[in-house]
């Protein structure tokens, strides 16, 4: 990876230091130079500025990949990268990691990035995989400036995995910053070691961002970075079309169509780690209509998930039968349910709803109706009445965490891990069956073993029912004439675009 160059890098650069720049002076040839603009299809969460508190999903990378950066962190290429720090090892009972921190390395405020960020940004972290790093770790030591040792209680096959990729408590904060400003400070005002620095965030409207040329790996093409909302699918496509935006997300079916149709706009499909699901919240409860399984089969049966993928993703999404990706390790295929309304209809019967049921309200985030609403159609066209709830995202998925939501809840996710992070995140804790084959195989390190007991656990998943697995999500986009070089897939399983230093737009 080519080296940042200094601010000193010529005498050139010096002279324009100390005289100022002349009238008409050209920039040096690798200064980031313009603006890209992004039409998001949510609104932008200022808590998705700290990665203290990011949940088990992967739109809080969206931001966390430009503002901040990660000890080690999927990169093209390279799904574990080395990136604050240089180098890592395990000691050979699993007990110890040893990381040896990247010299120079700077937060955008100008403090180095040091061991005691590393430890500091480990303990802060209170995001959904909390409990399970804070019963692991036994210590986090600095034994100098330049490295960092954990200790753990216990051997933990995935400590890597939850530490590096599944959640946020890898991305380094600056410890004497956030002890000054806060945590409310630092949402209002972020600093990161990332390739881009905080600007300003309109609520509602805008993030803008602007390119460190500090950061270690290289300097970012772009000059300028605007993340705009634009929740409505039709007013975004309007302004890709527009050039108000150089990148819309999430152009779902028709809209989709319509990219493809236009001169001078290209679709981007990026089919990553994104599962959707519908989770039956209910089926612990005895007294509800979801405790029985002929229930949860019969609305698997109801939804015709090849058609949706056809009318929405056009075709891009893949049918898995699960709410964890194929690509992730220890992953089992289950046989899937086929869209059967004869099925439904008996399965119902024999529970007991002949002429169906009122099954309440189905929460959905907002950003994805365009799923949840066919499901939802699906479902009361098979007798099951539910009444779609759509949230917006932040708050969709904090009342989801904090077990606010009955009935029906659209679930998706497309967070880094492997099978038993997707597991943890979201089946282990929702009750029996699983819990003890899940805590067993977390302290296998015999990976066959391993691998037997997590397809086990999904096996469970599938007889059981627990969920009504929908699809691996696609990501359709619009591209802009403007750009060259989107980011998007270019990190293996990534929604989004990355890393933001390599986007780039076309040469006037």
């Amino acid at each position: 990876m080519r080296q940042l160059r200094g601010l000193f890098a010529s005498p050139f650069v010096l002279a324009l230091l100390i005289l100022g720049p002349t009238p008409g002076a050209a920039a040096p040839a690798d200064a980031p130079a313009g603006e890209m603009i992004w039409g998001a299809h949510i609104s932008i969460a200022p808590t998705w500025f700290d990665p203290a508190e990011t949940s088990g999903i992967i739109t809080p990378f969206m931001v966390i990949y430009a503002l901040h950066d990660s000890m080690i962190k999927p990169m093209p290429g390279n799904p574990m990268a080395p990136s604050l720090a240089e180098s890592w090892n395990m000691s050979a009972d699993g007990l110890v990691y040893d990381f040896v921190l990247r010299k120079g390395v700077k937060f955008h405020n100008g403090d180095p990035v040091t061991a005691e960020d590393v430890k500091f940004s480990l303990e802060r972290y209170r995001g959904a995989a909390n409990k399970a790093l804070k019963e692991s770790v036994a210590a986090v030591e600095t034994p100098d400036a330049g490295r960092v040792r954990i200790r753990l209680k216990r051997p933990w096959p995935d400590f890597m995995t939850f530490y590096l990729g599944a959640t946020g408590a890898a991305w380094i904060v600056p410890k004497k910053y956030v002890e000054k400003v806060g945590d409310e400070g630092f949402k209002k005002a972020p600093v990161g070691a990332g390739p881009y620095k905080f600007v300003s965030f309109t609520p509602g409207v805008e993030l803008v961002l602007e390119a460190f040329d500090q950061y270690w790996r290289k300097t970012p093409n772009v000059k300028r970075v605007i993340f705009r909302s634009i929740p409505d699918d039709a007013t975004r496509l309007a302004a890709l079309k527009r050039g108000e935006v150089d990148i819309a997300y999430n152009l779902r079916g028709e809209l989709a169509q319509e990219v493809r149709r236009t001169p001078g706009l290209t679709l981007k499909p990026n089919v990553g780690q994104a599962t959707h699901w519908v989770y039956f919240a209910d089926q612990w409860d005895p007294k509800s209509p979801w405790h029985d399984r002929r229930v949860r089969l019969a609305a698997n049966h109801a939804i015709d998930r090849q058609s949706m993928n056809q009318a929405d993703a056009l075709g891009f999404a893949k049918l898995t039968g699960s709410i964890i990706p194929a690509s992730f390790e220890f992953y089992w295929q289950p046989p899937g349910y086929a869209y059967d309304r004869a099925r439904t209809k008996q399965l119902l019967a024999e529970a007991g709803y002949p002429n169906g049921f009122d099954a309440g309200d189905y929460f959905c985030d907002a950003a994805i109706v365009n799923i949840g609403e066919p499901v939802v159609n699906y479902l009361n066209a098979a007798g099951i009445r539910v009444k779609l709830r759509p949230i917006e995202r932040a708050a969709y998925f904090k009342g989801w965490s904090e077990k606010r939501y009955k009935g029906l809840i659209h679930g998706a996710s497309g967070a880094f891990g492997n099978a038993a992070t997707r597991i943890e995140a979201f089946v282990a804790g929702g009750g029996t069956y699983v819990y003890g084959l899940f805590q067993e195989q977390a302290n296998e390190l015999d990976p066959k073993r391993r691998e037997a007991t997590l397809h086990k656990i999904q096996q469970l998943i599938q007889e059981k029912v627990i969920v009504a697995p929908i699809w691996l999500n696609a990501g359709l986009s619009g591209l802009g004439p403007r750009v060259e070089e989107s980011g998007i897939g270019l990190i293996a399983g990534f929604a989004w675009s990355g890393p933001y230093e390599d986007v780039k737009l076309k040469s006037k």
